[in-house]
Formats: C-alpha cells, structure tokens, sequence
C-alpha cells in the first residue's frame, strides 16, 4: 500500500511547472522558504530525489512501537478491505476533500506541499486557503505581496514590516476588505501601487506612513469604506482630504489624530467628516482647531458616541454647551485642553449619556479620585489611548485585525 501511494506523488523534476498559472516559480516558493527557517526542501528539490525522500522532508514517519503478538494468533484482513486498500491513492482523492485537508496546514507547510506536484501546487493557490494572511513584522522580499494578494486574501494584517517592491503581475482588482499596513516600511510609489488595485476595501490602517495625493485619491474609490485610521499620517493636501472624506459616506470610524495638518486641513476635515460617523478621534491639533471648528464639527456629525479632541488648546469651557447637544455621546476625551478648568470638569460629568471620561493632565490625582468618588457610574481617566478606527487595542500580541483572526501566519522569528 505504501508504495503504491508513493508511486502516485510525481517527482519535482518530471511534475512541477515552473511557470504555473499565475506567474509563480519554484524558486521563488523556495525563497519563501529558506527566510522562514524551512531550507529541507530546497535542498533536496535540486537534486534527484526519489517521492519517498520528498515525503520524509514533508512529514517525518513516526516510530513504530513494537507490539508483541502471540505467536498462534494468525491476523487476516477481509479480502474486500484489501481490494479498497489496494485501490486508495492521492489521485482518487477528490480536489475537495484535499483542500479540507490542506486548511489545517499553516503557512510554511501550505508552501512546502505547493512543491510536491502539480496537482497539489494548484490547489494550495486555491483561493478558499488565503483568506487571511498574518506577516506582521516581517522583512518582505520584493515580489512577494504582489504574488500573495492576488491568491484571493480578503483580511491582511503586515504593521511593522518591511516591504519591498511588490511587483504585481496583473493589474486585476484585489479583494482585500481589511488591511493594516501601519508603521511599515515602504515607499510611497509602491504603497499607491498596492491601495490603486483596492476596491472593496471596508477597514483601513496607514497609521505613521508618508501618503501622498494619489493615495488619498486610491482610498477614496472605496465607496463601502466603514474604517479609516490615517493617524500620524503626512504627504496630503487639504482638497484630496475633502473629496476622500466625501467619496465615503458610509464611513462610521475615522481616526486624522496628530497629522501633519495645517488650519486648512482641519476645516476640510471638521466640514466634510461624514454624518454618519459615530467614532471620531481629532487629537492633538493645539491651536489649529479652534471653537468654530468643533461647534461646525458637533453639528456637522450629531450622532458621535466616541469623540476624542485631546491636545486641543484652543478649546474653553464654552464648548460645553455643543457637547450637551450630543445624544449619543458616551466615550469623550479632553486630555490636555488646559484651558478647560477642573471646576467646569463637574458639569461635564453631567452629561446624562457619557460613561467615559479622559482629562489627563488637567486635574490632579486627587481632584480625579473626587471626581470618581462623585460620580461612580462614570469611568475617568480609565485609558490613555484611543480605540478609534484602530485594528487592535491593548496587548501587543494581539493577533487580530478588527476582531477577524488571521489564520495564515508565521510564528516564528526568522523574517519572510
């Protein structure tokens, strides 16, 4: 039986094309490989190796405890047992049944049996296995974000990499729905590359990247976009914010915090905000929001549950009445509006609908436990970072992109 099912697997030499339908060749399934620690099976896919050597590299056999059996005991299989056994081979093995074997594989093993033969290297590129795709933190060898993403990858999670030209062989549409590219590495020319072939995306993480006019303008043809963080971002104007921001109305989070905005910026951005966001963070812009600017923005986007306007000098306690004026408000931050004093604090407390409440650097440590000892249903100064539009708060490790778990992901340390 066993070698029966050996001889079925062709050799790599005879059996694996080279050129394969999307443009992938071995010897780049062997880079991917080499930088994740897996170098058995290029080195062995060089040389002329029987199918049974192939299978060693892949799975090792277990060891085979001896049992013993006494000796008058004659064991004997019902013939029909062995005509199936002798009739069982990967080839009569339905495609289906072989993608549901290959969805428990993890990245590095779904690579290797890409190598086997052609049969199994078209079916790991089946779309159903690329769903979700985890390379946070890697090094990315030029090529190959732009061999992955056409697999069909609907969530892809890569912050904190390094990423090298992705070299797209077509210029087909993606169907990523959720990415967080936030913090990588990466030029601007290769970035707009990526997000010009993105439709339907509907979350969305650049958070610390140098942008530019074209991507804002890539970022606006997604119509169905529901979040948006751009915190920390640079490289825009003021006009390409204001036709995203109108491109998107179906927009519920969005995060502009601490970007390299100008007076200009923060008008387009307060008189365009789409109404029906209910998640907004405007942090971190001193002088340039002023009290105009949120009375425009409270009205503009009267359904706020979460808004965070820290790092607001400009703001007094006049703004209270425009807060009051919000029905929904439940999460509001005003960390560090020096302007707005401890005493004016109470009745902001007030607000019936508010059960969070961040004033750091405003009061004193012991006028919050006063607060706190006030107010018990009310949560103050309880976190100091905002969950806006952002794909995971809290632990580092958290491995999630908006509550979706990759399933594809490297765990090791080695880069990619």
């Amino acid at each position: 039986m066993h070698r029966r099912l050996l001889q079925e697997i062709p050799d790599s030499g005879s059996n694996v094309n080279t050129d394969f339908m999307w443009g992938w060749h071995s010897s780049k399934t062997s880079e991917l490989l080499s930088v994740t620690g897996v170098s058995v099976l290029k080195d062995k896919l060089g040389n002329e190796n029987t199918p049974q050597e192939l299978l060693m590299c892949v799975s090792p056999p277990p060891k085979r405890q001896k049992v013993k059996e006494p000796e008058f005991v004659i064991v004997r299989r019902p013939r029909r047992l062995l005509e199936l056994a002798a009739g069982v081979s990967w080839d009569a093995l339905p495609d289906e049944l072989l993608l549901g074997i290959f969805s428990y594989l993890s990245l590095t093993d779904l690579l290797k049996v890409s190598l086997v033969c052609q049969r199994w290297h078209r079916l790991s590129l089946d779309e159903s296995l690329w769903q979700t795709l985890d390379l946070a933190g890697r090094n990315l060898l030029p090529g190959v974000i732009g061999h992955l993403l056409p697999l069909g990858i609907t969530a892809f999670r890569c912050p904190r990499s390094c990423i090298g030209n992705p070299s797209f062989k077509t210029n087909s549409p993606l169907r990523v729905q959720h990415m967080d590219l936030s913090y990588c590495t990466i030029k601007v020319a290769d970035l707009q590359s990526i997000l010009s072939r993105c439709r339907s995306l509907q979350n969305l993480s650049l958070e610390g990247l140098v942008l530019s006019d074209d991507i804002i303008e890539n970022i606006a043809q997604n119509s169905s976009l529901i979040r948006l963080n751009l915190s920390g971002c640079s490289g825009f104007s003021s006009g390409t914010l204001k036709t995203m921001l109108n491109s998107c109305p179906s927009l519920e989070e969005l995060n502009l915090s601490w970007c390299d905005f100008t007076v200009d910026h923060v008008k387009a951005a307060v008189s365009h905000i789409p109404s029906k966001v209910t998640q907004l963070n405007l942090s971190g812009y001193r002088q340039n929001l002023l009290m105009s600017d949120v009375k425009t923005l409270l009205e503009q986007c009267p359904n706020l549950v979460h808004l965070d306007l820290s790092d607001s000098v400009m703001l007094k306690a006049d703004c209270l009445q425009y807060f009051q004026q919000l029905t929904h408000l439940e999460h509001l931050s005003l960390s560090r509006c020096y302007q707005i004093s401890p005493s004016v604090l109470l009745e902001f407390c007030e607000i019936a609908t508010l059960k969070t409440l961040q004033v750091f650097g405003i009061v004193t440590a012991s006028f919050v436990q006063l607060l706190k000892a006030t107010f018990r249903h009310l949560k103050i100064n309880s976190s100091p970072f905002t969950p806006v539009a952002r794909p995971a708060v809290g632990c580092k490790k958290n491995e999630q992109i908006w509550g979706i778990h990759c399933r594809l992901s490297l765990k090791s340390p080695a880069g990619f």
